[in-house]
């Protein structure tokens, strides 16, 4: 019989937990490891049914708008699917990541400034119905191997993907991730610092266990 040395059955059961990061970071391998460890179902993010991806590579400025609000409808489908089973799950990307790319958007031009408007509008709407995640795993990784590893997968869809957008991308999600991390929980971690996904498992239930530990003290 093997034992857990982290012994995270009990401390991570029933919980919600977002991977985030950047185009390639590793997001999709991660969170089928993690679901798998901690017997959780995985929520992939809507890649391969995704009607606006490959235009919107090809022409951003025409296609940002309709395939941020696709986004975020799929990915509020996707948040409240986890809430209302009960059993918790892994996301692959959350619904607070979207207005990291729809802010890079507009920043280099690709939004109109209404358009922007009416999708943080419309996110905000969506918020006031959502419950957190339990904790948010942050993938660290530079836009140059983010960059790399996409060429690496040859996915039809992302033959668009440029260096300098994926620059702009790091930089908005460093801001994303102080924010965010003031309301949900975040665990980054620089995924080329570990050989293999699972010795992020392994780091995540450990820091998880954490923070756990540190609610089960501390008085509402």
């Amino acid at each position: 019989m093997s034992v857990d040395p982290y012994n995270i059955s009990p401390t991570m059961t029933n919980v919600f937990i977002g991977i985030s990061g950047l185009i390639g970071a590793g997001k999709s391998t991660l969170a089928e490891k993690l679901a798998k460890r901690l017997d959780l179902p995985i929520f992939k993010e809507p890649v391969i049914d995704n009607i606006y991806l490959e235009d919107f590579y090809k022409d951003m400025k025409k296609y940002a708008f309709p395939l941020q609000v696709y986004l975020l409808n799929q990915r509020f489908k996707q948040h409240q699917q986890i809430i209302w089973q009960d059993i918790g799950g892994v996301q692959d990307r959350t619904i607070y990541e979207d207005s990291v790319f729809a802010k890079v958007l507009r920043d280099q031009g690709d939004m109109e400034e209404r358009d922007y408007e009416t999708y943080l509008e419309l996110f905000r709407n969506m918020s006031n119905f959502m419950q957190k995640p339990t904790m948010i795993v942050h993938l660290d990784v530079t836009p140059e191997e983010s960059m790399r590893r996409v060429e690496m997968r040859a996915r039809g869809c992302e033959t668009g993907v440029q260096l300098e957008y994926l620059q702009r991308l790091y930089k908005a999600y460093e801001e994303f991730i102080g924010a965010i991390a003031k309301v949900i929980p975040v665990i980054k971690i620089r995924w080329d610092e570990f050989r293999t996904a699972d010795e992020v498992v392994d780091r995540i239930a450990l820091e998880y266990a954490k923070l756990a530990n540190v609610r089960a003290v501390t008085f509402d």
